[in-house]
């Protein structure tokens, strides 16, 4: 490979692993499964192995991830609590015997890799005085409070002993099924899998929430142990049982690698009937002292691996594709299916994510296919079984128009999603809504995502425009003593009745039109029936119109809801003309200013007024086209931009000195 190709890949690689970490570890919300994580992973390390020059202390090869969240107390670890080098085949574990075999002999003990979240556990004579999670192997959170409301953490232990020991939090599978149930029930986002479930748990600050959710433990390691000498791990997990201690119920000690592959197996033919997750089997040296000797590195030791079981897979069929239509107005195509059960979930419907994804996998209804659940709440359809073909399976097409309000259903250029462009389609109502009362629409004071919630919920409004027509009882009624606030919202939408033209195509919500270009087109066409009459190739010669938003701009209004829309907002008497003088100042006239850091007289809003009021325009963003970057206190990157490109760096004084 190309050395340099290979260090472009190796920092995108970082940043990958370094998000998903991210999203995995801190966030409990991830985006990919496990599997493809550790192939992300793997990657890396492979080609850092293969380019030690480009090999950084920081890469997640070399650390472990982990930060403390924020009302935690840091812990820092007397015994460090390390990572496993993963392996993903049997010759990899043949391979890491040899290496061991090069050092010593040794029995083996292989476990079920519980799927969990991994905390360290201290008692002094016999006590549980501290419990934390891993972080980064050498720091902590202190979730103490939270770990005593497990009822399998034993308070206290059978012997007054000083002892640390390593244990990984879960949820049962048929717990965390009814978790997610009662999660859907009252509209929460669903865990993405038990894992993240136990870490979200666990890192509750309210340890009443920690509580009620069923966390359990097994312990698979003694740290450290001050009152007995232990000489091997089998030993050790036998010693923590009598301690009274909850040990990982599947560990097979084994004499050799033969045996060794064998317990793999046999874990992995357990695997879908365990009552916990598991994602591996981890092999270990059994002898402690023979530990010592082989050693370890910072991140890993080198007495033990982890085999990673690929992701389950099951065969089922596709009965039907039906169309569900998002917030955004993205219509997703579903499969549904034959119900089969995949790692200890049934499951009886995946999405097909996108047209070109059907294409591309050429499924069909009435197909056999194989998916997959690699630590997803949904699988993944990962191939169609074509041998399995009768002929009577029907292709698939996505819809014309939107199956919840019969507007059309576009697919823009370049994009893959197909969308409903109905402004009043029932599925996108709040979503809209919540953007029409937003600042950069009708600027609706007191009319916040939770208010336009109840007053759907309520009934109260069905639509936009019921906005404009609201009384004071139906706002009172939403809020206790709700009478002040009820008079505070009807003022603020009459005052919104006065907004500018600008307002009014902001809030509309047309694709590709913006609150920037809504100013441009409130400018040329002055009245909304101009730009309702204007033709595609009208628009199109504006400045920053394109053939795309040209389009869009013409089909928004052909629609019937746009324009039912249009004529109850006239009725309310809503402004539908440009108020802004003309510009017979042109000082600024096709000047580009950028606007950083924060400004002693003016708010960006103001200052941006002032710039387009003499025929300039803002951007956001500094480039070789930008005339004027004004930089106010604590200007950052831009600044930094604007110096290695040459543009002409202005201050609050020189602005007011050219507005003057």
């Amino acid at each position: 490979m190309d050395k340099r190709y290979a260090k472009e890949r190796i920092e995108e690689l970082r940043k990958q692993v370094k998000h998903h970490a991210k999203k995995y570890y801190d966030e409990d919300m991830p985006e990919i499964s496990d599997f493809e994580y550790d192939m992300l992973l793997l990657e890396l390390k492979n080609l850092e192995n293969q380019f030690p020059e480009f090999i950084q202390l920081d890469s997640l090869t070399q650390k472990i991830y982990g930060e403390v969240k924020e009302g935690f107390e840091k812990v820092t670890h007397k015994v460090r609590l390390q990572s496993l080098q993963d392996v993903f085949s049997k010759e990899e574990v043949i391979e890491f015997d040899e290496r061991i075999k090069k050092e010593c002999e040794s029995n083996y003990v292989v476990e079920a890799k519980i799927d969990g979240v991994s905390v360290s556990l201290e008692y002094e004579r016999g006590i549980f005085v501290r419990g934390a999670t891993r972080g980064d192997g050498l720091v902590g959170e202190d979730v103490t409070e939270n770990l005593k409301t497990i009822k399998t953490i034993p308070q206290k232990l059978t012997k007054p002993v000083d002892i640390i020991v390593r244990g990984e939090i879960f949820i049962p599978k048929k717990d965390f099924e009814k978790l997610n149930k009662e999660r859907e029930e009252v509209g929460e986002p669903l865990f993405a899998n038990a894992r993240n479930a136990a870490a979200g748990s666990l890192r509750q600050l309210d340890s009443n929430v920690t509580a009620k959710r069923k966390l359990d433990i097994y312990i698979f390691n003694v740290q450290r142990c001050m009152d007995r000498v232990l000489t091997s791990h089998y030993e050790a997990l036998s010693y923590l049982e009598e301690l009274s201690f909850q040990v990982n119920p599947m560990k097979i000690l084994c004499e050799d690698i033969e045996a060794v592959t064998k317990a793999i197996e046999r874990i992995g033919a357990y695997r879908e009937g365990l009552e916990f997750d598991i994602d591996g089997a981890v092999v270990k040296v059994d002898d402690l002292t023979k530990r010592e000797v082989i050693g370890e590195n910072f991140k890993t030791p080198k007495w033990a691996v982890a085999y990673k079981y690929p992701p389950e897979q099951k065969e089922t069929k596709v009965i039907d594709i039906t169309c569900n239509v998002g917030r955004t107005g993205v219509i997703t195509p579903m499969a549904i299916l034959e119900p089969v059960k995949v790692a200890g979930s049934t499951i009886s419907k995946t999405t097909l994510h996108n047209e070109d994804f059907i294409k591309e996998k050429d499924i069909r209804i009435g197909d056999f296919v194989i998916i997959q659940k690699a630590g997803d709440v949904i699988p993944a359809v990962v191939e169609v079984v074509k041998a399995k073909r009768t002929g009577e399976e029907k292709e698939f097409k996505m819809p014309e128009i939107c199956p919840v309000c019969n507007a059309p259903a576009i697919r823009e250029e370049g994009m893959s999603a197909i969308r409903c462009i109905g402004i009043e389609c029932s599925a996108m109502l709040e979503r809209n809504i919540i953007h029409f009362a937003s600042k950069e629409g009708m600027d609706i004071e007191g009319l916040g995502d939770a208010i336009v919630t109840e007053l759907l919920k309520k009934e109260v409004i069905k639509n936009i425009a019921d906005i404009y027509y609201l009384k004071l009882e139906d706002i009172a009624s939403i809020k206790k003593n709700g009478e002040k606030f009820a008079q505070n919202l009807i003022s603020a939408i009459n005052d919104s009745k006065n907004r500018d033209l600008s307002n009014l195509i902001s809030a509309l919500g047309i694709r590709q039109v913006g609150s920037k270009l809504a100013k441009v087109l409130s400018s040329k066409f002055k009245e909304i029936d101009n730009l309702i009459n204007a033709n595609e190739e009208e628009l199109s010669l504006i400045p920053d119109v394109g053939e795309i938003t040209a389009k869009s701009i013409y089909d928004f209004f052909r629609q019937e809801q746009s324009m039912d829309l249009i004529n109850r907002l006239k009725s309310a008497k809503v402004n539908m003309k440009s108020l802004k003088e003309e510009i017979t100042d042109e000082r600024f006239l096709d000047k580009i200013f950028v606007l950083t850091g924060t400004l002693e007289n003016y708010s960006r809003d103001e200052a941006t007024s002032i710039i387009e009021g003499f025929g300039g325009k803002t951007a956001s963003s500094v480039s070789s086209s930008t005339d004027y970057v004004l930089a106010g206190e604590e200007a950052g990157g831009k600044l930094r931009k604007a110096y290695e490109l040459g543009v002409n760096i202005i201050n609050e004084q020189e602005f007011e000195e050219m507005i003057k």
